[in-house]
């Protein structure tokens, strides 16, 4: 019966496809075009610096990223090896993002000092501050390699300090010594020779089988294919760990491996590491490959193996499912070198009935003891932060019901855990907010603990917008102090405790039409001292105004967005505005919860040019970050009525557009990226409300992506039913409204194929619809070339005017 659902249900799959033509049969010879000025200068505008506070708090990093590269930074040479995109010229990630250049402040002083000695082309993928606070690592993209600087923060001044070439290809790891007279980090093995080289010949077929074994995964992309790729995985991803102390001198630690990670003990004796192992697999990536973990001296011998884990391409693809083995392996933060290690109770497996899911447990050193158990829990362990020797808090959460619980534990075992807060993580509302950190002296970050309390701070969420908060919390009764709230016209964010004592808080506060800055705030005192100053990166967007607006859908559901309008604009001299309403979908298992409010009207008015925002330089209304909840309580899941809830989150948004007196019920269109993409497309195909829709880098047939999708963890055997109903290429026949495609052709987003985009246009164009499919080279998931972002803000531009601003609606 299930077998004929299914061929009846996708039997039509089939016969679009055999009846798509070409896209090439359509194609236009179109060079990049570029949109208005205000739009490139929207684009061209410096993004936000980024900023750490040195441990001591003597001085601040200020971090400068350059706008967007070029095409041509794009085109270097690029290797996809499960799951992960390399440049193989550099032993980087591919397209890695980077800063451009440092200032130190002190903070004392509020002196600024830009550093001096980098290259004048830095391409700085890395920094990290020595636990003394008076030194800084650096790694610097090059185009052959990945180079150490050493910085001194008094003097601002670096220097190039060795000639080790970095293997950054997971990301430039790196980690200061507890005295900080050395750094250690995976090195390009200076003896692995020339690369492996692809015979011409084929030595065989490619042969994958099984027999009997449930192995479900998930749509993934930039798999391993055959025996040469695994040859290039080795030849890539394997690393020397390496230690250079600061007269640059190299101590190779054990021998070469494909180490994906590897952590210094707090007391800097010894190395936890995690090697993967052969056979690799072609079906699922990296992150699921067998691995073996253990713990090194620092002269690379193994003194204990924490675990062995086999091949994890077995996994249900429930977000409970977790491996069998001992996982979330890590460093207790507050001794000196103490093991802290999750292990599923319930198999890994959440359809097991099992009042304990998980164990936690810890192994001090010398490691040849038996673990102890520290606590069990009833869902996920998710994190472990600990204070002194004696005081830890732990984290549960569990998925499919968005449970969190947070328990008080006293590690060396003289108390029984003590439940803090249970509560819905998708509560933005009831948050408790998340313990403030500190640093003791040998440089470890610890949970804050004064006198029997800790500092919670969090986004102070409320029907107002955020508002965020630092409380103190009493650990023993529970009962919290507000000592901190941000108040109108600002929207400031604690970032880091500076001093205990004073209760002094390095802040960054923003106004809606002042960009984001650093300061030190000490509570109690009316006087700020600003770090840094930034000015405004696009002065002419001033006169576009933002209001966080509220309004409810039919069943009462309250709802929100952010309305953008342009420069001078009066709703009653001007009347109603051609309007794009710009969304996500996002699941929720309660109705009070997907009823919040998120983000702040008191933020930073910046102007995006990846979101719709750009759009009132050019006439139109901006209903952005539009929320498009779909809710599933009680038995009920939240895909269960999404093509309903999604017309009836659409109907609301513009009936509070039409209400407000900005919006045009006759040009109004709809966009989104992603899944915002499948959201457009389906609403499109279920209604008629809007004249014109955008869908970048979306996926809208779902029997491509058979195991699952966002997050919904029924396969198509289990319900295809609601693949066919969700998935708009299905009902491509009812999209008569004009829709705009738009795809980076490297797309390496699990599920969203440059496939799905091509396929979806070939069935509107075969069926009689209206349709514009533009394929951005190079690009992936989310775009980053000028050129391209500059064509896909004038092809938006274009297909709005024709089909919305300048539509004939008599």
């Amino acid at each position: 019966m299930l077998q004929q659902q299914i061929r009846r249900t996708f039997g039509v799959a089939a016969g679009l496809l055999l009846f798509s033509l070409p896209a090439a049969a359509n194609q236009i010879e179109v060079s990049y075009q570029q949109p208005a000025q205000e739009v490139i200068d929207i684009v061209d505008a410096a993004p936000a610096p980024g900023a750490s506070i040195s441990p001591g708090s003597n001085y601040l990093l200020v971090q400068n990223y350059p706008a967007l590269p070029a095409l041509s930074d794009l085109a270097v040479p690029e290797y996809r090896l499960a799951g992960r995109r390399i440049n193989p010229d550099n032993n980087t990630i591919s397209q890695s993002r980077f800063i451009e250049n440092l200032r130190i402040v002190d903070i004392g002083s509020t002196e600024q000092r830009p550093v001096s000695g980098l290259p004048e082309d830095s391409r700085i993928i890395n920094t990290l501050w020595a636990p003394d606070g008076e030194q800084l690592a650096v790694l610097n993209m090059e185009a052959d390699q990945v180079s150490l600087w050493l910085v001194d923060a008094q003097s601002a001044e670096a220097s190039r300090w060795t000639d080790v070439q970095v293997n950054a290809v997971w990301g430039g790891q790196m980690h200061w010594n507890e005295d900080s007279s050395a750094v250690y980090l995976l090195a390009v093995d200076t003896e692995r020779g020339e690369e492996p080289k692809a015979s011409p010949v084929p030595q065989g077929p490619i042969v994958t089988e099984s027999r009997g074994r449930t192995a479900p995964a998930r749509t993934y992309q930039d798999l391993l294919a055959d025996s040469h790729d695994e040859l290039l995985f080795d030849y890539y991803f394997s690393s020397q760990i390496t230690r250079i102390d600061q007269q640059g001198n190299q101590k190779k630690i054990g021998e070469p491996g494909v180490f994906n990670t590897f952590s210094l003990s707090p007391d800097s004796q010894h190395l936890l590491v995690t090697e993967l192992q052969r056979p690799y697999s072609h079906a699922v990536p990296q992150f699921r490959f067998a691995r073996t973990t253990e713990v090194w001296n620092t002269d690379g011998e193994k003194v204990y193996q924490v675990v062995e884990q086999p091949l994890a391409d077995d996994l249900p693809i429930s977000f409970d499912a977790v491996v069998e083995s001992r996982r979330s392996i890590s460093w207790r933060n507050d001794a000196d070198a103490t093991l802290v290690w999750a292990q599923a109770a319930d198999g890994g497996d959440p359809r097991n009935e099992s009042d304990v899911r998980d164990q936690v447990f810890q192994l001090p050193a010398p490691f040849d003891a038996e673990p102890e158990k520290l606590l069990e829990l009833s869902t996920r362990y998710a994190r472990l932060l600990a204070a002194d020797g004696d005081t830890a808090i732990v984290w549960e959460r569990w998925w499919n019901s968005r449970e969190e619980k947070a328990w008080r534990i006293n590690t060396a075992g003289e108390a029984e855990p003590e439940l803090m807060w249970e509560r819905s993580w998708q509560d933005r509302y009831g948050d408790p907010g998340s313990p403030m950190t500190t640093r003791t002296e040998d440089g470890r970050r610890v949970l804050f603990v004064d006198d029997g309390h800790i500092l919670l701070t969090g986004d102070g969420a409320s029907d107002e917008g955020d508002r965020p908060f630092i409380d103190r919390r009493n650990l023993d009764s529970g009962d919290t102090e507000r000592l901190w709230r941000s108040e109108s016209p600002y929207f400031e964010q604690p970032r880091a405790l500076v001093d205990a004592e004073s209760m002094t808080f390095l802040t960054q506060r923003e106004a809606s039409d002042q960009p984001a800055d650093f300061y030190l705030r000490t509570l109690g005192e009316e006087q700020l001292t600003a770090l840094t100053q930034t000015e405004h990166p696009m002065p002419h967007t001033l006169g576009i105004s933002r209001e966080l607006v509220h309004y409810e859908r039919e069943d009462g559901l309250a709802m929100s967005a952010t309305l953008f309008l342009p420069e001078g604009y009066d709703a009653e001299r001007d009347g109603p505005l051609p309007t794009i309403v710009w969304a996500y979908p996002r699941e929720y298992r309660s109705a009070a919860d997907a009823a919040q409010v998120s983000g702040s009207p008191y933020e930073f008015n910046r102007i995006s040019f990846w979101r719709p925002q750009f759009l009132a330089t050019q006439g139109y209304a901006v209903f952005d970050n539009a929320t498009m909840p779909i809710v599933g309580e009680g038995d009920k899941r939240p895909n269960d009525t999404f093509i309903e809830q999604l017309v009836m989150n659409s109907e609301a948004v513009i009936k509070a557009g039409v209400d407000k007196g900005v919006t045009d019920a006759n040009r109004v269109a709809l966009g989104g990226h992603s899944y915002g993409a499948f959201m457009t497309a389906n609403v499109l195909a279920h209604s008629d409300l809007f004249q014109a829709g955008i869908a970048r880098s979306g996926a809208y047939n779902r029997s491509l992506t058979p195991f699952g999708f966002q997050r919904e963890e029924r396969t198509v055997w289990d319900d295809p039913q609601l693949y066919l109903d969700m998935s708009p290429f299905f009902s491509a026949h009812q999209i008569k409204t004009p829709l705009l495609l738009i795809h980076g052709s490297e797309d390496n987003n699990s599920g969203t194929f440059p496939m799905q985009s091509e396929r979806l246009y070939q069935a509107v164009k075969g069926l009689g619809g209206t349709s514009r499919l533009v394929m951005l080279p190079l690009e992936s998931h989310g775009y980053r070339a000028r050129e391209s972002i500059l064509h896909m803000l004038w092809e938006t531009v274009e297909w709005l005017d024709e089909f919305v601003k300048d539509a004939d609606t008599e």
